[in-house]
């Protein structure tokens, strides 16, 4: 290659490189496989090698992926993690060299032995865990303090979420360090991953696309008490040799085992090639079996004396190097193509497979998307197609097999009209979706409707697909509102209703109605609007009445609401139907202000709008609720009425900007808390939770009201889609 096409060339793998990166830690959207990612990055390190000229020092090549970075656009839950302190790592946390070919172990292992010349030594092979780096601090056997990997140099500080990982304990045993570190993997297994999928579906929230993503993005949730409800697990797996006294690898691992630490028990300790071939052609097929995901095997020097002679690279240990498993494909016949409508009347095309297995989980079904999906793969029904994992990555069919199509087989129509009421679909030009306009007369949609309201980030009812078809089916329920005219003499008059059925349904009911407003907003589920989402609309106009009066350019005032979702807003409240809908449930109770949404501990803050920006040693959400708490308003942008920028670390510049151009004060954290009284506990950093504010209370179990043997759960679509 000539050198100005190579310099073209490593500048382009550098950008796909940086923005796959940050899709891959920051985003928890993928759109790489781990395997396309390998191996345009060993393309990269060829080339430079090849022509050192261009070498960087902030190339990909000699770069930790860093999850530090706030992206432009993330999902809710990527936004999330904005709000955590960031803490220096004591040593830094490195990634690991990786391959996908045996050849190149055996090249790392004669490197070793060629380097470690008459020195015993062995190799500490372990399951490669598809989760996310985590660093654990203990302290007198306590846990206090958990970092995520950031940038290898610094992690955000997610210690109250790591707390409500039930596998992680907060107190060890036995003849532990005074202080010690110790680094792992937090990992969402394959039934937690899949019970959130189909949650989030039943809401029509895009699915994670696998559970590392999963996994990462549970963990940078704002509330822990929904980091516990996500069924996080942890498995540990490196002691830095700076942070404890021990001769080997395996012996640190066995002496955390004994205190108490989750530590995986698959490892084994190999002496030769041969060994470590064994070990890698064993779990190739045993990780199939496992209850989460792996993607592939590291190969550690076992002995720290050993690793300490090998030393580091700027982004890696020498002394270590993992062998990745290819993307796992299988080869099924697609039966036949179902159309489904979600609540919001989006028509989605659903392929019906011969069941194969992949990864763990029993694959019968993939959706294709949208038409343009199924055109691009010209599929027909009868076809066999490649289904495929990429790193575990949720199943996608990935291409079709012509040699087992049939001559006289022809391309799938998608419907003109929708699948279940017949009204003609439409599709708006910027989008790739079909949709059923018949909001208030299609069954599926209507059914979708109710799903939504009473699931547990919404209203928190116990209904279930099965009940709520049961309601629609007897006429008892069209609209949310109707749920709440149903008497227990109707109850009772359905099959397999009972007394204690009946009152388990009825006293969810009731307690629905101490939902805050923001929940209710979600529930109400106004097209575009999330959880997220309708947590910001509710703050900024402090109840209905306001809102539904909103004007776009109002709406569009607040952070993370766009053109779309000001026009969706402003449609959905000028319909008839939807404020009757409304004007029911207020009647029934429900809240519609932010009455009894925070605990209005002093008003020290009365009468102030305050904005906030940058980090704080609590979360911005907890920020805000302890503006509520003391009386004052948390506001999303700067204007003539805010009474000051709350800023922390790292503040927004175009806000700082807007207050010097305003005249209005900036003030630090400290300050900030001088202003709130002094026998306060929140004043004093601690956020509201529990008891001290009811919004963070734990809700009630839901349960399933239906007699014993009926299931109240959905099958749902299995989407086809570091160490």
């Amino acid at each position: 290659m000539e050198e100005q096409a190579a310099k073209i060339r490593i500048e382009q793998l550098r950008e796909i490189l940086r923005e796959n990166s940050r899709r891959y830690y920051v985003d928890n959207a993928p759109t790489m496989s781990d395997y396309e990612f390998d191996q345009l990055m060993h393309e990269l390190e060829r080339l430079e090698a090849e022509f050192p000229q261009f070498d960087s020092p902030d190339s990909p090549t000699r770069r930790v992926g860093s999850d530090l970075e706030a992206p432009v656009g993330a999902n809710a839950e990527s936004q999330a993690r904005q709000g955590f302190v960031q803490r220096p790592h004591r040593y830094p946390m490195l990634s690991l060299g990786n391959t996908y070919s045996i050849s190149e172990i055996e090249e790392f292992v004669a490197r070793a032995e060629k380097t470690l010349e008459n020195v015993r030594f062995s190799y500490s092979c372990e399951l490669k865990f598809d989760g996310t780096a985590i660093c654990l601090t203990y302290r007198n056997g306590k846990l206090v303090q958990a970092l995520t990997r950031g940038d290898g140099i610094q992690g955000d500080d997610v210690t109250e979420n790591v707390r409500r990982i039930a596998s992680i304990p907060q107190q060890l045993h036995g003849d532990f360090p005074e202080e010690f570190e110790i680094r792992g993997e937090i990992l969402m297994p394959y039934e937690a991953f899949d019970a959130l999928n189909r949650e989030r579906e039943a809401q029509e929230e895009a699915p994670f696309a696998n559970p590392r993503n999963a996994a990462s993005g549970s963990l940078k949730l704002i509330d822990p008490e929904e980091v516990a409800h996500r069924g996080l697990i942890c498995t540990l797996y490196h002691v830095p040799a700076e942070s404890v006294s021990f001769a080997s690898h395996a012996e640190a691992l066995d002496a955390a085992a004994r205190w108490g630490l989750p530590v995986s028990a698959e490892r084994r300790l190999c002496h030769d090639i041969a060994e470590i071939k064994d070990y890698i052609d064993h779990w190739d097929s045993a990780r199939k079996f496992l209850p989460y995901a792996t993607d592939g095997i590291v190969i550690k020097i076992n002995e720290l004396a050993c690793q300490r002679a090998l030393g580091y690279t700027a982004k890696s240990p020498r002394w270590a190097v993992a062998y990745k498993f290819k993307a796992e494909q299988a080869l099924t016949e697609l039966l036949s193509i179902n159309y489904q409508v979600g609540r919001t009347g989006a028509v989605t095309p659903v392929a019906n497979l011969s069941p194969v297995q992949l990864s763990g989980t029993l694959v019968k079904r993939a959706t294709l998307n949208n038409a343009d999906q199924m055109a691009l793969l010209d599929i027909r029904v009868g076809d066999w197609v490649y289904v495929e994992k990429g790193g575990e990555i949720i199943p996608k069919i990935t291409g079709i097999d012509p040699a087992h199509r049939a001559k006289d087989a022809q391309p799938p129509v998608f419907p003109s009209v929708c699948p279940d009421c017949g009204t003609p679909l439409v599709k708006a030009e910027a989008e790739a979706k079909w949709f059923c306009p018949n909001q208030d007369g299609c069954p599926m949609q209507i059914k979708g409707r109710l799903l939504h309201f009473v699931s547990r980030k919404a209203m928190d009812i116990l209904a279930g697909d099965m009940t709520v078809d049961q309601f629609y089916t007897a006429g008892l329920a069209r609209t949310p509102a109707d749920l709440y005219d149903i008497s227990k003499y109707q109850l009772l008059s359905l099959e397999g209703w009972q007394d204690k059925s009946a009152d388990r349904f009825l006293t969810s009911l009731e307690a629905s109605k101490q939902v805050p407003f923001e929940r209710v907003l979600f529930a109400l589920g106004i097209r575009y609007v999330g959880e997220t989402t309708a947590k910001g609309i509710a703050r900024h106009f402090g109840d209905i009445d306001t809102l539904a009066t909103a004007t776009q350019e109002q709406l569009l005032e607040i952070d993370d609401v766009g053109e779309v979702i000001a026009r969706s807003v402003c449609d959905y409240f000028a319909k008839p139907e939807h404020r009757e809908q409304i004007a029911r449930l207020r009647a029934h109770g429900l809240r519609f202000d932010g009455a009894g949404q925070d605990v209005a501990v002093s008003e020290a803050l009365a009468g102030k709008t305050i904005v906030i920006s940058g980090n704080f040693s609590i979360s911005r959400e907890r920020m805000k609720d302890l503006i509520v708490a003391h009386g004052g308003k948390a506001g999303s942008s700067v204007s003539g009425a805010t009474a000051f920028l709350l800023a922390g670390t790292k503040p927004g510049p175009e806000k700082l900007k807007k207050c010097e151009k305003l005249g209005i004060p900036v003030v630090s954290e400290e300050e900030f808390r001088a202003m709130l009284p002094e026998t306060d506990p929140a004043s004093a950093g601690l956020p509201l939770s529990g008891e001290d504010n009811p919004r963070f209370a734990e809700t009630p179990s839901r349960g399933n009201p239906l007699p014993a043997g009926e299931s109240d759960s959905k099958e749902t679509i299995e989407e086809l889609t570091l160490f």
